[in-house]
């Protein structure tokens, strides 16, 4: 028990509202303990507390995350008798009812895990996007699983290894591809699936959504007004579910498109918005009057955050030691996090997901371009394209611009190949010079994930558009392995719970199936609004 204790200690930060341990077996193997720390959202009252079992302790479950659609759910399934207003006793009912299929019925962000005594098996799963993490480790007998790696370390069971491809990965592009991270043996569950332990050790993962797969057949035939028409409606629905809560919900507002969308839509269902803003000195970087301007234009309760130098340096430390996983990004989350959880807010909403979803990213349109570009340059022989890229790289003096350009003129030309060398920070032979001779060996065979991830994906849906298939890149990259997983590490620092609407699976779906134009143009809104790639 003392190691469990540990796990959750270290976890108190995510949930500062209660926590518990919970053993759902005797002494006989298999010995499951499930552990929980409460960010108290919904139900407030003891009843809500973690580990949750069912009434006859058939099933247990703990759970991070809200599940936006758990009052529908509640009909749905039909029980007559709730003891809690939870969305936790629902999910538990609705694994009663539907097996492991249960997640296909959520809409919402969840990370879970749920001992089930019957089958003598334990089900973990993930929310389609990945808003919520979920790391394991498995050896020797051994399965354990948390929403931060330092919880997996304090058991005391996971070895302190650092592994060399997640290294690698790592100085590649500041983040941790997923499902690696830089603890040997330690993974992330990837996005959109579910992973079952059985009584024996053996793991059973399967994949139950993906952004490509799963994108709505029916949105590809609708007209520009009328995708934008549906766009509106989703984003409308998305953004009243995600206002579900017993305690007030918050805003970040930029001044930007994504973040002023989202408080015009709290509005427009009836929420007086409190936001939130940042501020800076210098104003090559301040968006304060864009920001003020929306926020009265909604009548919000507008709150600005000055952000100086001294004191971004100040946190610094603790900022870092927030870091569960490294990262190049996300100190400006941790400054802002704090400064909202002071004003009293558990729960804020966020515009994170609008540029990899519509297109806001300049990558849209270089990428397009460079695909067209490089469409024919790619069936040329290998030994002309590697001619041709030693030529750039010596031309350019192996600079980063001149590197970049060789790897482009390198490859096949394809998208898989194409984008993860623009997102690169340093480049191979860069990476190499930081390391000693032993941990350069061990990278010997070492392929690029994303390269692989990307490739997969467009085998699978052949028939998807060049935005789509970008906005997959950008999904299932910068956005998972940095955003999201920075988004949720500094906030919950903080016992700061940020919600995304526009990353809502229904929204996500009819979105990217909206087919790209033949005219000539990209879609670059995807719902009418049109620009020359």
């Amino acid at each position: 028990m003392r190691q469990f204790a540990r796990m959750v200690e270290h976890l108190h930060h995510r949930g500062p509202d209660g926590c518990g341990v919970e053993v759902c077996t005797g002494l006989q193997p298999p010995i499951v303990a499930l552990g929980h720390t409460r960010l108290a959202i919904i139900d407030l009252s003891a009843a809500g507390r973690q580990p949750m079992q069912t009434s006859d302790r058939a099933l247990s479950i703990t759970f991070n995350g809200e599940i936006y659609n758990y009052n529908a759910l509640r009909v749905e399934l039909g029980v007559r008798d709730w003891r809690t207003r939870t969305d936790t006793e629902v999910l538990l009912q609705a694994y009663a009812t539907w097996g492991r299929a249960c997640v296909e019925h959520l809409r919402g962000m969840f990370a879970f895990g749920l001992w089930d005594a019957q089958r003598q098996e334990l089900f973990l799963a993930r929310d389609r996007l990945g808003i919520k993490p979920l790391y394991y480790y498995a050896a020797d007998g051994v399965f354990v699983f948390a929403s931060e790696v330092r919880a997996l370390l304090a058991s005391g069971l996971v070895p302190r290894r650092l592994d060399p491809l997640g290294l690698d990965d790592y100085l590649a592009y500041q983040s941790l591809p997923a499902p690696r991270t830089l603890v040997h043996g330690v993974h992330a569950l990837l996005p959109g699936t579910w992973l079952v332990v059985d009584r024996a050790g053996h793991l059973t993962q399967r994949r139950y959504w993906d952004l490509l797969e799963n994108a709505a057949p029916e949105a590809s035939g609708v007209s520009p007004a009328e995708s934008r028409r549906r766009v509106a409606d989703l984003l409308r629905e998305s953004v009243a579910l995600h206002l579900v809560s017993d305690v007030p919900v918050g805003a970040f507002l930029s001044g930007g498109i994504d973040s002023s969308a989202i408080v015009g839509l709290m509005r427009e269902v009836g929420q007086v918005p409190h936001t939130f803003a940042v501020t800076f000195d210098e104003h090559a970087y301040d968006e304060t009057r864009h920001a003020r301007s929306v926020a009265a234009h909604f009548q919000a309760d507008h709150t600005e955050i000055l952000l100086r130098e001294h004191d971004l340096l100040a946190q610094m430390p603790e900022a870092l030691g927030a870091m569960d996983q490294p990262t190049g990004d996300g100190i400006n989350t941790f400054v802002v996090a704090r400064a909202v959880r002071a004003a009293g807010i558990k729960v804020a909403l966020s515009g994170l997901g609008g540029d990899e979803l519509f297109a806001g990213y300049p990558s849209f349109g270089r990428l397009s371009r460079t695909a067209r570009l490089f469409r024919t340059w790619g069936r040329a022989p290998n030994s002309v394209r590697l001619l041709a890229a030693n030529t750039v790289s010596a031309l350019g003096r192996s600079s980063v611009g001149a590197t970049k350009a060789a790897q482009m003129v390198a490859s096949r030309g394809q998208l898989a190949h194409l984008y993860p060398v623009m997102r690169q920070v340093l480049s191979s032979s860069q990476r190499q010079t930081l390391l000693t001779a032993p941990w350069a060996h061990a990278l010997k065979g070492h392929t690029n994930p994303y390269v692989d991830l990307l490739e997969n994906a467009y085998r699978g849906s052949p028939h998807a558009g060049v935005l789509s298939s970008i906005s997959y890149a950008e999904s299932r990259t910068y956005m998972h392995d940095v955003l999201l997983r920075d988004t949720d590490q500094m906030s919950m620092a903080h016992g700061l719970e940020v919600r995304v609407p526009l990353l809502d699976h229904r929204l996500v779906e009819f979105v990217m199936g909206l087919r790209t134009p033949t005219n000539g143009r990209t879609d670059r809104s995807r719902s009418g609004y049109w620009w020359r790639a």
